[in-house]
């Protein structure tokens, strides 16, 4: 997609909201599941997140990317759910993934036999685990670097902390799932 092209609309229209969610659909998606641990909630953050983006398109000024504004919008949604008490209450009993599932895998990835194919994804499936197990301000610094690739400025932006504060935390969630991870394999 032209993201210079939607930078310059003034509002956009349906063919091209929908381009927007074909791209950037599955990283809003991913995102807000990071942040509400349940999948249900994240299909509802994820179409509002487009329904917000669609009536304020106007209000965008272009000063990040619009994966970045559509990140933000995600991160401030799930939060908000996050708080509503009803919600708060469901997800004390629906807040795992069906097995299997990883919320950030994707599928085109093949391994060359089956056995490395379980052996790939059985520490993938650990590792996301140790990552959602991280606080909030942890996580998120976390998953907008290594898995979306934004800079520390685009995640500062995103998160609303300093650039100072996105790195540090960033380097302690790397050192918590570090030591997780060595303390996993020393258990076993």
């Amino acid at each position: 997609m032209e993201e210079a092209y939607l930078q310059h609309l003034s509002e956009l229209n349906v063919s091209d909201l929908r381009r927007l969610m074909e791209t950037y659909g599955e990283d809003v998606w991913n995102y807000a599941y990071v942040i509400t641990r349940n999948t249900h909630t994240a299909d509802d953050v994820a179409q509002e997140v487009f329904i917000k983006a669609y009536r304020s398109f106007a209000g965008f000024r272009g000063e990040a990317s619009i994966k970045t504004w559509l990140l933000k919008i995600a991160r401030n949604t799930a939060l908000s759910y996050r708080m509503k008490p009803f919600l708060r209450k469901v997800l004390l009993f629906g807040d795992r993934m069906p097995d299997g599932v990883s919320p950030l895998s994707t599928s085109d990835q093949r391994a060359p036999s089956a056995e490395a194919e379980y052996m790939e994804r059985e520490s993938a499936d650990q590792l996301w685990r140790q990552v959602l197990k991280l606080p909030t301000k942890f996580r998120d610094p976390l998953v907008l670097s290594a898995h979306y690739g934004l800079s520390m400025e685009e995640i500062s932006a995103v998160t609303g902390a300093s650039l100072g504060t996105v790195k540090s935390r960033i380097h302690r969630a790397k050192k918590k799932i570090a030591d997780a991870w060595e303390g996993e394999i020393v258990d076993e």
